[in-house]
């Protein structure tokens, strides 16, 4: 399907707008360990920093969305991507774990907002065949920021480069970074033309809308609370899995992440685009089944590269369903709040999800358990209450989308 060039251009604005982000966001799981020696904390100490992070996008989603619903999507988008950028690089001057801990927590609130602007940024702009597709390019965008962190982790842990040394602190200045794609959605990205259509219009308010619609809105967030324990449940601990468990090195940690994060840009946008083929909520269903036999290779194989298999597979899986996550969510609620509520949603979500973190790694420090145990615990149990939860949910493939819907 072909795309004007204005078209392409939001769509990879979006693209790169979550790729930074989860950039941002998954450059913490690689250094977990380094981190707690720093400050003399244990592991899961830090990893409640995830938790902290995961806890506060709600609040983000739902102040940049509102504002995105009232002055445009474009100026807040830019305001949004400024913010996670510059609150995620002061998290390098950390002078203990607490700062750290208010630092990620804002870095949270920042991250909160992108999600839900960027796809309805997108999903507005774009022709309704196309929703599958790009809902998969668009959710792709995350595992793509996560192969991201990984080959940064890689190629620059503990090197030094013109006198600079890339520890924890030096690879959190790279946050700074996706600052620079403001510039080319101020250049380059148009407002969306639902929001512009819609503007001089009279539309229903926030409050209004939800209790018109408080049933879809309430069953919405819970499923996203399972599809953000099936996410993170399966990506969050998994660095500090090879690392803990399998005393992999940084380059071994690193290409066995890139794999599972080509398996999921894979699964996005295979599962993405076979949605509107077959449905939004039956290529879901069968992206959480095929995780099923693969957890066993993911969690319990010994060598990388079994592990790498298992990992590109089981992503596969985990972010094939994720694929269909942007397009089904803004088909599913009322235009004149699109870009507030199907980020909010989302987020809300996370915050159910938010625990995961902490409680995975508790699991498996436990005498007797593992990092293993516990990814495969929790990636078992949420597949398949996300197969369960999904049948229940309405089929909106194609929807036509305006703000006044």
């Amino acid at each position: 399907m072909e795309f004007t060039s204005e078209q392409r251009k939001t769509v990879i604005a979006a693209f790169l707008g979550w790729t930074l982000d989860a950039f941002d966001f998954f450059l913490l799981t690689f250094l977990i360990g380094e981190i707690s020696q720093d400050f003399g904390v244990k592991g899961p100490d830090v990893a409640f920093a995830l938790t902290l992070t995961l806890a506060t996008r709600w609040l983000g989603a739902f102040c940049f969305g509102w504002l995105a619903d009232r002055f445009g999507r474009k100026p807040i988008l830019m305001l949004n991507i400024v913010s996670y950028s510059v609150i995620g690089a002061a998290a390098a001057f950390s002078p203990n774990l607490l700062v750290f801990y208010i630092l990620r927590a804002l870095f949270g609130f920042a991250m909160g907002g992108e999600w839900g602007l960027g796809s309805a940024l997108a999903m507005e702009s774009i022709p309704p065949k196309a929703r599958g597709m790009v809902s998969g390019m668009l959710q792709a965008g995350y595992p793509a920021g996560y192969l991201l962190a990984a080959v940064v982790y890689g190629l620059l842990s503990h090197k030094t480069i013109a006198g600079f040394t890339f520890d924890w602190r030096g690879l959190f200045l790279l946050s700074i970074l996706p600052a620079l794609i403001v510039l080319f959605i101020r250049s380059h990205v148009p407002e969306s033309p639902a929001f512009v259509e819609g503007r001089a219009q009279q539309r229903a308010g926030l409050w209004e809308t939800l209790q018109s619609h408080w049933g879809v809105a309430l069953y919405a967030v819970v499923l996203m609370m399972f599809f953000n324990l099936f996410s993170h449940g399966t990506q969050d601990l998994y660095p500090r899995f090879l690392q803990d468990q399998h005393k992999f090195d940084a380059p071994t940690v690193s290409w066995i992440t890139i794999v599972a994060n080509i398996g999921a840009i894979c699964g996005g946008l295979i599962f993405g685009a076979l949605s509107e083929r077959i449905g939004r909520v039956n290529a879901i269903t069968i992206a959480c089944l095929i995780a099923l036999p693969v957890l066993p290779l993911w969690a319990y194989s010994t060598t990388p590269v079994m592990l790498a298999v298992g990992a590109f597979c089981m992503q596969i899986a985990v972010q094939g369903a994720w694929g269909v996550v942007p397009a089904h969510l803004n088909e599913l609620v009322p235009g004149a709040v699109r870009a507030t509520l199907p980020g909010f949603i989302y987020q809300a979500g996370n915050f159910l999800a938010s625990f995961n973190a902490y409680f995975q790694a508790k699991i498996a420090e436990t005498p007797g358990n593992s990092y293993g145990y516990a990814l495969a615990l929790v990636g078992g149990i949420v597949a398949v209450a996300l197969i369960i939860v999904i049948r229940f949910s309405p089929e909106k493939r194609g929807e036509v989308m305006t703000v006044l819907s």
